[in-house]
Protein backbone atom coordinates (compact mmCIF):
# COMPACT_ATOMS: atom_id res chain seq x y z
CA UNK A 1 0.00 0.00 0.00
CA UNK A 2 1.15 3.52 -0.79
CA UNK A 3 0.66 6.69 1.34
CA UNK A 4 -1.49 8.48 -0.66
CA UNK A 5 -4.05 5.23 -0.68
CA UNK A 6 -4.59 6.14 3.07
CA UNK A 7 -6.88 8.45 1.95
CA UNK A 8 -8.96 5.60 0.79
CA UNK A 9 -9.11 3.83 3.82
CA UNK A 10 -12.11 4.44 6.39
CA UNK A 11 -11.94 7.44 8.69
CA UNK A 12 -11.00 4.56 11.66
CA UNK A 13 -8.37 3.20 10.30
CA UNK A 14 -6.38 6.45 8.97
CA UNK A 15 -6.75 7.25 12.76
CA UNK A 16 -5.27 3.99 13.65
CA UNK A 17 -2.63 4.51 11.30
CA UNK A 18 -1.71 7.91 12.58
CA UNK A 19 -2.08 6.52 16.18
CA UNK A 20 0.31 3.44 15.73
CA UNK A 21 2.98 6.08 14.35
CA UNK A 22 2.38 8.60 16.55
CA UNK A 23 1.80 7.49 19.98
CA UNK A 24 3.39 3.41 18.96
CA UNK A 25 6.61 4.80 17.18
CA UNK A 26 5.86 2.17 14.53
CA UNK A 27 7.58 3.02 10.84
CA UNK A 28 6.17 4.26 7.82
CA UNK A 29 6.24 0.99 6.05
CA UNK A 30 4.81 -1.39 9.23
CA UNK A 31 2.02 0.67 9.35
CA UNK A 32 1.53 0.64 5.80
CA UNK A 33 1.26 -3.10 6.32
CA UNK A 34 -1.09 -3.03 9.07
CA UNK A 35 -3.41 -0.61 6.78
CA UNK A 36 -3.26 -3.08 3.85
CA UNK A 37 -4.17 -5.60 6.00
CA UNK A 38 -7.44 -3.84 7.32
CA UNK A 39 -7.83 -3.19 3.13
CA UNK A 40 -7.60 -6.36 2.54
CA UNK A 41 -10.24 -7.95 5.91
CA UNK A 42 -12.78 -5.26 5.01
CA UNK A 43 -12.84 -6.35 1.35
CA UNK A 44 -13.17 -9.55 2.06
CA UNK A 45 -16.28 -8.61 4.18
CA UNK A 46 -17.67 -6.78 1.53
CA UNK A 47 -17.60 -9.40 -1.24
CA UNK A 48 -18.66 -12.11 0.85
CA UNK A 49 -21.66 -10.35 2.76
CA UNK A 50 -23.02 -9.78 -0.89
CA UNK A 51 -22.41 -5.58 -0.51
CA UNK A 52 -19.80 -5.24 -3.44
CA UNK A 53 -20.19 -5.09 -6.70
CA UNK A 54 -20.54 -9.19 -8.35
CA UNK A 55 -18.96 -7.46 -11.29
CA UNK A 56 -15.88 -5.73 -9.16
CA UNK A 57 -12.14 -7.21 -8.80
CA UNK A 58 -11.41 -7.62 -5.36
CA UNK A 59 -8.42 -5.34 -5.51
CA UNK A 60 -10.95 -2.72 -6.73
CA UNK A 61 -13.67 -2.98 -3.80
CA UNK A 62 -14.03 0.25 -2.33
CA UNK A 63 -14.15 0.56 1.63
CA UNK A 64 -14.09 4.21 2.07
CA UNK A 65 -18.02 4.19 3.21
CA UNK A 66 -16.95 1.61 6.16
CA UNK A 67 -18.36 3.14 9.55
CA UNK A 68 -18.37 2.45 13.11
CA UNK A 69 -21.74 0.73 12.83
CA UNK A 70 -20.05 -2.09 10.24
CA UNK A 71 -17.40 -2.15 12.36
CA UNK A 72 -19.39 -3.40 15.09
CA UNK A 73 -21.12 -5.65 13.23
CA UNK A 74 -18.26 -7.98 12.57
CA UNK A 75 -17.74 -11.40 14.31
CA UNK A 76 -15.76 -13.63 15.73
CA UNK A 77 -16.84 -16.09 12.98
CA UNK A 78 -16.00 -13.42 10.44
CA UNK A 79 -12.50 -13.17 11.25
CA UNK A 80 -12.00 -16.99 11.04
CA UNK A 81 -13.85 -17.47 7.75
CA UNK A 82 -11.08 -14.79 6.39
CA UNK A 83 -8.14 -16.35 7.65
CA UNK A 84 -9.60 -18.95 6.14
CA UNK A 85 -9.87 -17.18 2.32
CA UNK A 86 -6.23 -16.07 3.15
CA UNK A 87 -4.87 -19.12 3.20
CA UNK A 88 -7.08 -21.33 0.69
CA UNK A 89 -7.91 -18.17 -2.12
CA UNK A 90 -4.95 -16.06 -1.43
CA UNK A 91 -2.30 -18.81 -0.44
CA UNK A 92 -1.52 -17.07 2.81
CA UNK A 93 1.49 -18.50 4.82
CA UNK A 94 0.64 -19.15 8.60
CA UNK A 95 2.98 -16.83 9.19
CA UNK A 96 1.65 -14.35 7.03
CA UNK A 97 -1.84 -15.01 8.57
CA UNK A 98 -0.27 -14.63 12.13
CA UNK A 99 0.60 -11.14 11.10
CA UNK A 100 -2.89 -11.10 10.29
CA UNK A 101 -4.49 -11.90 13.44
CA UNK A 102 -2.06 -9.72 15.24
CA UNK A 103 -3.58 -6.59 12.95
CA UNK A 104 -6.76 -7.57 13.33
CA UNK A 105 -6.34 -8.12 17.45
CA UNK A 106 -4.40 -4.43 17.57
CA UNK A 107 -6.84 -2.78 15.75
CA UNK A 108 -10.48 -3.95 17.02
CA UNK A 109 -8.33 -3.30 20.74
CA UNK A 110 -7.75 0.30 19.23
CA UNK A 111 -11.29 0.49 18.53
CA UNK A 112 -12.80 -1.01 21.49
CA UNK A 113 -10.55 -0.32 24.78
CA UNK A 114 -8.58 3.29 23.35
CA UNK A 115 -11.67 4.71 21.42
CA UNK A 116 -14.81 3.33 22.71
CA UNK A 117 -16.17 3.41 19.89
CA UNK A 118 -17.59 -0.42 19.62
CA UNK A 119 -19.31 -2.10 22.63
CA UNK A 120 -17.59 -4.96 22.47
CA UNK A 121 -14.45 -6.18 20.97
CA UNK A 122 -14.32 -9.67 18.94
CA UNK A 123 -11.01 -10.08 18.77
CA UNK A 124 -10.44 -11.24 22.13
CA UNK A 125 -10.36 -14.43 21.50
CA UNK A 126 -9.22 -14.79 18.15
CA UNK A 127 -6.03 -17.10 18.28
CA UNK A 128 -2.88 -16.51 16.66
CA UNK A 129 -2.08 -20.09 13.67
CA UNK A 130 0.25 -21.97 15.00
CA UNK A 131 3.69 -22.42 12.66
CA UNK A 132 6.38 -24.44 12.83
CA UNK A 133 9.76 -22.53 12.65
CA UNK A 134 12.04 -24.03 9.82
CA UNK A 135 15.46 -25.09 10.25
CA UNK A 136 15.82 -25.31 6.54
CA UNK A 137 13.95 -21.98 5.14
CA UNK A 138 13.07 -22.72 1.16
CA UNK A 139 15.14 -21.05 -1.40
CA UNK A 140 16.13 -21.35 -4.62
CA UNK A 141 18.93 -22.87 -6.27
CA UNK A 142 21.61 -21.10 -8.50
CA UNK A 143 20.09 -23.48 -11.18
CA UNK A 144 16.43 -22.31 -10.51
CA UNK A 145 17.56 -19.03 -10.60
CA UNK A 146 18.98 -19.06 -13.49
CA UNK A 147 15.56 -20.57 -14.33
CA UNK A 148 13.39 -17.54 -13.15
CA UNK A 149 15.86 -15.11 -14.81
CA UNK A 150 15.46 -16.87 -18.40
CA UNK A 151 11.78 -16.84 -18.00
CA UNK A 152 11.04 -12.79 -17.75
CA UNK A 153 10.24 -11.63 -20.95
CA UNK A 154 7.44 -9.23 -22.29
CA UNK A 155 6.56 -5.27 -22.40
CA UNK A 156 8.00 -4.74 -18.95
CA UNK A 157 10.72 -7.27 -19.27
CA UNK A 158 13.41 -4.64 -18.55
CA UNK A 159 11.73 -3.56 -15.04
CA UNK A 160 10.35 -6.92 -14.27
CA UNK A 161 14.34 -8.36 -14.89
CA UNK A 162 15.79 -5.60 -12.84
CA UNK A 163 13.41 -6.07 -9.55
CA UNK A 164 14.43 -10.14 -9.77
CA UNK A 165 18.17 -9.35 -9.75
CA UNK A 166 17.65 -6.94 -7.02
CA UNK A 167 15.63 -9.51 -4.98
CA UNK A 168 18.35 -12.28 -6.23
CA UNK A 169 21.45 -10.17 -5.48
CA UNK A 170 20.73 -7.96 -2.72
CA UNK A 171 18.02 -10.16 -0.83
CA UNK A 172 15.83 -7.19 -0.40
CA UNK A 173 12.19 -7.61 1.74
CA UNK A 174 9.00 -6.73 -0.94
CA UNK A 175 8.03 -3.23 0.90
CA UNK A 176 11.86 -2.13 0.70
CA UNK A 177 11.85 -2.58 -2.74
CA UNK A 178 8.52 -1.35 -3.37
CA UNK A 179 9.39 1.54 -1.42
CA UNK A 180 12.82 2.60 -3.38
CA UNK A 181 13.08 5.54 -5.30
CA UNK A 182 15.83 6.11 -8.18
CA UNK A 183 17.03 8.55 -6.29
CA UNK A 184 18.39 6.33 -3.82
CA UNK A 185 20.94 4.58 -6.49
CA UNK A 186 24.03 6.69 -5.44
CA UNK A 187 27.28 7.05 -8.13
CA UNK A 188 28.98 4.41 -6.27
CA UNK A 189 27.31 1.91 -7.13
CA UNK A 190 25.32 1.90 -3.60
CA UNK A 191 21.81 2.22 -3.02
CA UNK A 192 20.14 3.29 -0.02
CA UNK A 193 17.59 1.35 1.87
CA UNK A 194 14.80 1.80 4.09
CA UNK A 195 13.76 -1.01 6.18
CA UNK A 196 12.17 -2.07 9.40
CA UNK A 197 11.99 0.62 11.76
CA UNK A 198 12.99 3.24 9.58
CA UNK A 199 16.40 1.83 9.88
CA UNK A 200 18.63 2.87 6.95
CA UNK A 201 21.52 1.12 5.59
CA UNK A 202 23.41 1.15 2.22
CA UNK A 203 23.87 -1.97 -0.02
CA UNK A 204 26.25 -2.34 -2.40
CA UNK A 205 25.35 -3.59 -5.91
CA UNK A 206 27.20 -5.78 -8.51
CA UNK A 207 27.76 -5.72 -11.68
CA UNK A 208 24.15 -7.85 -12.12
CA UNK A 209 22.15 -5.12 -10.35
CA UNK A 210 23.87 -2.58 -11.77
CA UNK A 211 23.33 -3.57 -15.69
CA UNK A 212 19.89 -4.40 -14.72
CA UNK A 213 19.17 -0.92 -13.20
CA UNK A 214 21.02 0.67 -16.49
CA UNK A 215 18.73 -1.48 -18.60
CA UNK A 216 16.00 -0.28 -16.60
CA UNK A 217 16.13 3.12 -16.70
CA UNK A 218 16.49 3.43 -20.58
CA UNK A 219 13.11 2.37 -21.24
CA UNK A 220 11.94 3.69 -17.94
CA UNK A 221 8.54 5.97 -18.08
CA UNK A 222 8.92 9.76 -18.01
CA UNK A 223 6.35 11.51 -19.05
CA UNK A 224 2.87 11.43 -17.62
CA UNK A 225 4.45 9.71 -14.30
CA UNK A 226 2.08 10.31 -11.31
CA UNK A 227 4.67 9.20 -8.55
CA UNK A 228 7.71 10.64 -10.12
CA UNK A 229 10.20 9.70 -7.63
CA UNK A 230 8.98 6.07 -7.49
CA UNK A 231 11.86 3.55 -9.05
CA UNK A 232 9.59 0.73 -10.34
CA UNK A 233 6.34 1.70 -11.68
CA UNK A 234 3.25 -0.16 -12.83
CA UNK A 235 1.35 0.16 -16.32
CA UNK A 236 -0.18 2.89 -14.82
CA UNK A 237 3.47 4.93 -13.99
CA UNK A 238 2.19 4.65 -10.38
CA UNK A 239 4.45 3.45 -7.89
CA UNK A 240 4.08 -0.34 -8.10
CA UNK A 241 1.93 -2.12 -5.02
CA UNK A 242 3.33 -4.86 -2.68
CA UNK A 243 0.41 -7.09 -4.45
CA UNK A 244 1.59 -6.40 -8.28
CA UNK A 245 5.27 -7.18 -7.50
CA UNK A 246 4.05 -10.50 -5.98
CA UNK A 247 2.13 -11.07 -8.66
CA UNK A 248 4.73 -10.93 -11.27
CA UNK A 249 7.22 -12.92 -9.76
CA UNK A 250 4.02 -15.42 -8.99
CA UNK A 251 3.80 -14.99 -12.88
CA UNK A 252 7.71 -15.68 -14.05
CA UNK A 253 8.29 -18.42 -11.16
CA UNK A 254 5.24 -20.37 -13.43
CA UNK A 255 6.72 -19.99 -16.36
CA UNK A 256 10.00 -20.47 -15.03
CA UNK A 257 8.27 -24.42 -14.07
CA UNK A 258 8.72 -23.27 -10.64
CA UNK A 259 5.31 -22.32 -9.99
CA UNK A 260 3.99 -25.58 -7.83
CA UNK A 261 6.99 -25.51 -5.35
CA UNK A 262 6.15 -23.08 -2.37
CA UNK A 263 8.32 -20.50 -3.89
CA UNK A 264 7.40 -16.70 -3.19
CA UNK A 265 8.87 -13.18 -3.10
CA UNK A 266 10.53 -13.45 0.38
CA UNK A 267 11.62 -17.01 -0.51
CA UNK A 268 13.74 -14.94 -3.12
CA UNK A 269 15.21 -13.14 -0.02
CA UNK A 270 16.12 -16.67 1.68
CA UNK A 271 17.97 -17.67 -1.87
CA UNK A 272 19.94 -14.33 -1.76
CA UNK A 273 21.20 -14.87 1.64
CA UNK A 274 21.75 -18.47 1.44
CA UNK A 275 23.49 -18.09 -2.71
CA UNK A 276 25.75 -15.68 -0.76
CA UNK A 277 26.58 -17.57 2.64
CA UNK A 278 27.05 -20.84 0.81
CA UNK A 279 28.95 -19.65 -2.34
CA UNK A 280 30.55 -16.41 -1.39
CA UNK A 281 32.34 -15.03 1.47
CA UNK A 282 29.46 -13.70 3.39
CA UNK A 283 29.83 -15.04 6.82
CA UNK A 284 26.80 -14.58 9.47
CA UNK A 285 27.78 -10.43 10.58
CA UNK A 286 27.91 -9.67 7.22
CA UNK A 287 24.63 -11.13 6.05
CA UNK A 288 23.40 -9.16 8.98
CA UNK A 289 24.68 -5.82 7.73
CA UNK A 290 23.20 -6.88 3.91
CA UNK A 291 19.88 -8.30 5.51
CA UNK A 292 19.07 -5.35 8.38
CA UNK A 293 18.38 -7.69 11.06
CA UNK A 294 18.59 -6.11 14.32
CA UNK A 295 19.77 -9.64 15.51
CA UNK A 296 22.26 -11.89 14.85
CA UNK A 297 19.28 -15.03 15.82
CA UNK A 298 17.20 -13.60 13.09
CA UNK A 299 20.12 -13.98 10.19
CA UNK A 300 21.11 -17.77 11.33
CA UNK A 301 17.89 -18.76 9.67
CA UNK A 302 19.24 -17.98 6.54
CA UNK A 303 22.59 -19.97 7.04
CA UNK A 304 21.51 -23.39 6.88
CA UNK A 305 23.58 -25.70 5.39
CA UNK A 306 22.93 -28.76 3.06
CA UNK A 307 24.12 -32.44 3.72
CA UNK A 308 26.77 -31.89 0.90
CA UNK A 309 28.12 -28.95 2.84
CA UNK A 310 28.13 -30.77 6.45
CA UNK A 311 29.63 -34.20 4.27
CA UNK A 312 32.41 -32.22 2.71
CA UNK A 313 33.19 -30.42 5.94
CA UNK A 314 33.27 -34.16 8.29
CA UNK A 315 35.29 -35.44 5.12
CA UNK A 316 37.62 -31.82 5.07
CA UNK A 317 38.82 -33.26 8.91
CA UNK A 318 42.49 -33.89 9.45
CA UNK A 319 41.40 -37.35 10.62
CA UNK A 320 39.30 -38.66 8.52
CA UNK A 321 41.99 -40.92 7.14
CA UNK A 322 43.60 -42.19 9.93
CA UNK A 323 42.99 -46.14 10.51
CA UNK A 324 43.47 -48.32 12.94
CA UNK A 325 45.87 -51.73 12.14
CA UNK A 326 45.89 -54.40 14.56
CA UNK A 327 47.86 -53.60 17.78
CA UNK A 328 49.85 -51.06 16.30
CA UNK A 329 49.06 -46.87 16.53
CA UNK A 330 46.95 -45.44 14.03
CA UNK A 331 48.53 -44.25 10.55
CA UNK A 332 47.02 -42.74 7.46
Amino acid sequence: MRKEELAAMPQSVQEYVTHLRVIKGKSDLTTLEYASDLRTFFRFLKKSRGISPADCAFEEIDISDIDDDFIASVTLMDAYNYLIFCKDERGNSDRTRARKVSTLKSFFDYMFRKRKRIPADPMIDLEMPKFKKSARPKYLSYEQSLQLLGAVEGKHKERDYCIITLFLNCGLRLAELCSLNYGDIREDGTIDITGKGNKERVVYLNNACLVAIRDYMRVRPVDGVIDKKALFLSARKRRMSRESVQKMVQKYLEKAGLGDQGFSVHKLRHTAATLMYQTGDADVLVLKEILGHENLNTTEIYTHTDSQQIRNAVNANPLSGVKKTSDKPPTQ
